[in-house]
């Protein structure tokens, strides 16, 4: 899938109309993480965690905002990196940081 022709920001009746994700048009693909895929800072510490996204920009494997350690989210906070997709088999979304959307595929 090329650049800006995956994604969508995703209906949502919770915010006001209008919202829009800035960095949707220059997604990449989605990398593909491995079979052992997980979160590093979690697993150097010893703990679990919930669900896991992975950052389009670099690829970096964090665990999600109900995990102990919201390591998807620290990452962002240091990089800057504006979008992360879940890897979870059964969610197919990404969630964009700076606009605070979700995203969906196109």
């Amino acid at each position: 899938m090329g650049r800006g022709q995956g994604w969508k920001v995703a209906p949502d009746g919770g915010r006001p109309r209008g919202r829009t994700c800035t960095h949707a048009a220059a997604l990449p693909p989605l990398p593909a993480p491995g079979a052992d895929a997980g979160c590093a800072q979690c697993r150097s510490r010893g703990w679990n965690w919930v669900r896991l996204r992975v950052c389009l920009s670099c690829g970096h494997v964090g665990c999600c905002d109900s995990s102990r350690g919201h390591h998807a989210h620290d990452h962002y906070v240091g990089t800057g990196h504006p979008v992360a997709v879940s890897i979870a088999p059964d969610e197919d979304w990404a969630w964009c940081f700076p606009d605070e959307v979700f995203l969906v595929r196109a």
